[in-house]
């Protein structure tokens, strides 16, 4: 899949598709969770319920 570019840990897809829909659909290089969380200043659990609330919104990006 990737690494975060902070980090350089192992991405999941939804990871992937979380940074696509909150930053930038065309991004090449993508933040974890844990950093996604940090640059946003919330905790990695409200991202979480993020990804399952597009997912049921049928967000394509979210499989």
């Amino acid at each position: 899949m990737g690494d975060c570019k902070n980090c350089g840990r192992n991405l999941t897809a939804d990871e992937i598709a979380l940074h696509k829909k909150l930053i930038c659909r065309g991004a090449k290089e993508y933040l974890c969770l844990t950093c996604l969380s940090e640059f946003y200043g919330c905790k990695e659990q409200l991202l979480k319920e993020k990804i399952e609330q597009f997912r049921k919104d049928g967000c394509l990006l979210f499989r």
